[in-house]
């Protein structure tokens, strides 16, 4: 007989505040059951989230609000304010805490603005001061931008530095321009300087021909990594194609002239993607570094809407040997996916962007969950 945990999964939706409790749609190869707990509502188009290590959940909202939920509730007041063109899928995306926020109270965020009638983006670095923050400095800006295919993404690498996705904006041929910033990611250090050892000397490019990435993550283990994107939608008359890559320096993922697998050899292939018939619209990914999952990739879904686990194999887990799907049509539009400090994993909806559909399970929400048996709270 298979063994079954138990997942408890834990939500902050953007409405009123209601208890539900629901069961995951199992899937073939699924052991795992899982319980739906919401957290905290009253969010607007919830993008990103991070925690600090004084229990603090920092969460983006999209229009431009750094919302904090400190004890299972929500600040009234925004911790900080930021003026961005919100526009489209434009706005306030990423976030992420520095490795040393406990001391540094350092905090990135990635947002979407316009100079002079163009739509840009850039990343900022703020600073937490008496529980507000500010602006510290400019990490780096003029990433194109445009309503759609703004990338976004925030996170530090086991290596101490920071990565960037950025989208192609809607022109794909800049996806392969090494001068452009557009359809790349990006390698930094905390003060936005360019590393030494990135594999183009003087850029902040580590890997280009992306369409639109917005899931960074790495193995525990082997520190592979790993994004997911979003494939085409009828650019060059191409559907679906979402990709999960590995990603290593100096490498090229194949947007506009390749999609999916099977491109010329001098292109990465994926070590999944959806097919020409499935879309899954991936966002945020995580490889959690505890529990039943660990060392599974979990991709959020937005158009597919569920929770996708990729089995990892290989001596250094670059090969899928199965799949499972979780919360189909349940839980709505799934935007990011975090590992708490006690192992807990939260999960953002997605469903008041224009393109949901909330109803009493799909209000944006943050969610989490824990696979060590026993129903968590905050």
């Amino acid at each position: 007989m298979q063994k079954r945990s138990w997942l408890v999964l834990l939500f902050i939706l953007g409405g009123a505040i209601t208890f539900t409790l629901a069961r995951s749609e199992w899937p073939s190869l699924g052991q795992t059951q899982v319980q739906v707990e919401q957290v905290v509502g009253n969010l607007v188009i919830p993008w990103s989230v991070d925690f600090a290590s004084d229990g603090r959940i920092f969460v983006t909202e999209r229009p431009g609000r750094i919302r904090v939920i400190r004890d299972g509730r929500l600040d009234p007041q925004p911790w900080a304010t930021v003026q961005v063109a919100h526009v489209g899928e434009g706005g306030l995306l990423g976030l992420v805490l520095a490795p040393d926020f406990a001391t540094s109270r350092f905090l990135y965020v990635y947002y979407t603005y316009r100079d002079e009638g163009r739509v840009l983006n850039r990343v900022v670095r703020m600073v937490d001061r008496d529980g507000r923050g500010q602006v510290d400095r400019v990490i780096i800006e003029r990433i194109p931008g445009t309503a759609v295919h703004d990338g976004g993404r925030l996170k530090f690498g086991p290596d101490g530095k920071l990565y960037v996705t950025t989208g192609d904006a809607r022109e794909p041929s800049q996806a392969q321009n090494r001068s452009s910033l557009a359809g790349k990611i990006l390698r930094l250090n905390p003060d936005g300087s360019i590393p030494d050892d990135n594999p183009f000397p003087g850029s902040p490019i580590y890997s280009f021909g992306h369409r639109n990435p917005q899931g960074l993550a790495w193995h525990p283990d082997s520190r592979t990594m790993y994004a997911a994107e979003h494939g085409p939608s009828g650019d060059l008359g191409l559907c679906c194609r979402d990709e999960v890559n590995v990603i290593e320096a100096g490498k090229n993922y194949g947007w506009p002239e390749a999609s999916g697998r099977g491109g010329a050899p001098r292109f990465v292939d994926p070590i999944a993607d959806s097919g020409s018939n499935e879309t899954w619209a991936p966002s945020g990914i995580l490889v959690p570094s505890r529990g039943t999952w660990r060392g599974s990739l979990l991709m959020t879904a937005l158009r597919g809407t569920h929770l996708r686990r990729l089995v990892l194999s290989g001596p250094d887990f670059t090969r899928v040997s199965s799949q499972e799907v979780y919360f189909r049509g349940e839980l709505g539009r799934l935007r990011d996916v975090i590992q708490g400090p006690d192992g807990t994993i939260y999960l953002i909806t997605n469903n008041t962007d224009g393109r949901g559909r909330p109803g009493p399970m799909m209000i944006d929400s943050c969610e989490s969950y824990s696979d060590e048996g026993s129903t968590k709270s905050i």
